[in-house]
């Protein structure tokens, strides 16, 4: 396997003693495979391990735009608990953008991590108010929120939103914060289980997010 094993919450070591994963700060965990460099071979595992949890990629990706990191936490024998893709590329307004988006079940802290927040699960702001921004996912809209970041944010250099689709929870977190207006356009997100050959020409490369 190209995948390697870390935290879904934070970015501390971990360790495998007979199937049972432990991180130093969190303590027992369902680890999260991502690769050590994002190409088409990592990608086919990826897609292997995360069975039925989508993996949802913004479709059509921008021209000249890339895969620059995904990852999956699961564990063997068991459905996947958590997803997360993350692309990149040059935008008219902004310079270079990255946009992450996270599926998953709660609890897991996938979403927190790459958001940069404190709390493990979207807060109370989600289903406050009219939605901030909308995704279309199989054709149905999707509300999303603004998440604050400003207790854990010093720098404001990014914009996260969530909601709940397909019963789990949905992040999009976009670098820099000034990206946020790109959801003006309502975004479609694909599985990309389901792009079909699409898949063989998915570029890769690029530096992964920093999380």
């Amino acid at each position: 396997m190209t995948l390697g094993a870390g935290c879904p919450r934070c970015a501390s070591p971990v360790t495998d003693k007979g199937g049972t994963w432990r991180c130093l700060d969190h303590g027992p965990i369902t680890p999260l495979w991502r690769p050590g460099t994002a190409d088409y071979t990592a990608f086919a595992e990826h897609i292997s391990l995360a069975g039925t949890m989508p993996t949802l990629l913004p479709w059509p990706m921008p021209p000249v735009w890339s895969i620059t990191d995904f990852g999956c936490v699961a564990a063997p024998e068991r459905e996947a608990r958590a997803t997360v893709i993350t692309c990149a590329g040059p935008s008219e307004l902004d310079g270079v953008v990255e946009i992450s988006v996270v599926t998953e079940e709660p609890g897991v802290g996938l979403g927190a991590r790459c958001a940069g927040v404190s709390h493990t699960d979207p807060g109370a702001e989600i289903g406050d108010g009219p939605p901030d921004a909308k995704v279309r996912i199989d054709g149905h809209p999707i509300s999303l929120w603004a998440v604050m970041t400003s207790d854990t944010d010093v720098t404001f250099d990014r914009s996260v939103f969530a909601g709940e689709a397909l019963g789990r929870w949905l992040w999009v977190v976009l670098r820099p914060a000034s990206a946020a207006l790109l959801l003006k356009d309502e975004w479609i997100l694909m599985d990309i289980a389901d792009l079909g050959p699409a898949l063989i020409d998915l570029p890769y490369g690029g530096s992964p997010p920093a999380w």
